[in-house]
């Protein structure tokens, strides 16, 4: 979803980081390899595909793409978790069952995807 900013159409981005393990001692049992070596700037949509993320990494990129959908004033987003086994769509739904920035959030209807997409609403920022 493009949004203005002073008469130009523009994707806002949102950037992420490789965590560190050292100063997190609970994470320092799962060693990420990432392939980046460094932050990864994406452009902020109004929708998220989880494919491309390893199940233990889904957490860290849902919690940073909700605030950066915030930030841009994304109020209804989309979160692409596949069907499969349901295990992203569980680890999915518990984060946002406990976020304090989600209103409410549904399996998208059958032409976004079905239960294997999750309809979420956020609350404004102030």
């Amino acid at each position: 979803m493009k949004q203005q900013e002073g008469g130009q159409d523009f994707l806002p981005s949102f950037s992420m980081a490789k965590r560190d393990q050292e100063n997190e001692p609970e994470s320092s049992a799962i060693e990420a390899d990432s392939p980046f070596g460094g932050a990864v700037i994406l452009a902020t949509s109004d929708s998220i595909d989880l494919h491309p993320f390893q199940p233990r990494d889904i957490p860290s990129v849902v919690e940073e793409y909700l605030e950066q959908c915030r930030q841009s004033g994304f109020t209804k987003i989309r979160l692409i978790h596949g069907k499969g086994k349901g295990i992203q769509r569980n680890i999915v739904h518990s984060l946002l069952s406990k976020h304090p920035a989600v209103v409410s959030f549904k399996d998208a209807p059958a032409e976004a995807g079905g239960w294997g997409s999750t309809i979420v609403l956020l609350k404004q920022r102030n």
